[in-house]
C-alpha cells in the first residue's frame, strides 16, 4: 500500500505540473471545487489522516472528531493559492505518509478510531486513504 501510494504520486507529478494555473483554478460549476481545491481537500486529507496514523499507533482506540471539507478548503485558501505550492505539498506531504504507512506497528493494524458515524481500524483508514487519493486524482483528470 505504501509503494502504491508513493506510485501515484510519481505518476500525478508530472501531469499536475504540465496543469496551467489558469486550468487549475477553474471552478466547474457553482459550488464545485476547482482543481486548486480538490487537490487542496487532499492535503486536508492527509493533514487529518497523518494524525490518526500516528495516534493509532499509540493507542488501541481513539476517538476524534471528522473534520469540516469544506470549511478546511476555504479556510486553507487554496483558490488563492499558487498552483505550483500546491502541488508540491500535496507531493511532499504524500511522500511522506507512503513512509508512515511503510513503518506502520502491524500489531496497531486493528486498533479503532471511533468516529462519530462509524468504527475504523488502522489497516482500513490506510487502505482508504489511497482509494479517497485515487477518487479525488481522478476528478481532476489524472489517475
Amino acid at each position: 500500500m505504501d509503494t502504491l501510494l508513493a506510485q501515484v504520486v510519481e505518476r500525478a507529478l508530472v501531469p499536475l505540473r504540465a496543469t496551467s494555473e489558469a486550468d487549475a483554478a477553474v471552478k466547474p460549476a457553482p459550488g464545485k471545487w476547482s482543481k486548486k481545491e480538490i487537490l487542496g481537500h487532499l492535503i486536508d486529507s492527509a493533514a487529518n489522516n497523518h494524525q490518526r496514523f500516528i495516534r493509532l499507533q499509540l493507542a488501541p482506540e481513539l476517538t476524534m472528531p471528522g473534520y469540516e471539507q469544506d470549511d478546511w478548503v476555504r479556510l486553507n485558501a487554496y483558490q488563492q493559492r499558487p498552483w505550483a505550492d500546491i502541488v508540491s505539498l500535496w507531493a511532499a506531504y504524500n511522500l511522506h505518509l507512503a513512509a508512515v504507512i511503510h513503518s506502520m506497528d502491524d500489531s496497531a493494524l486493528n486498533h479503532v478510531w471511533h468516529h462519530p458515524n462509524a468504527d475504523y481500524t488502522l489497516a482500513f483508514l490506510a487502505e482508504d486513504y489511497v482509494t479517497h487519493l485515487l477518487h479525488h486524482l481522478r476528478q481532476i483528470g489524472i489517475a
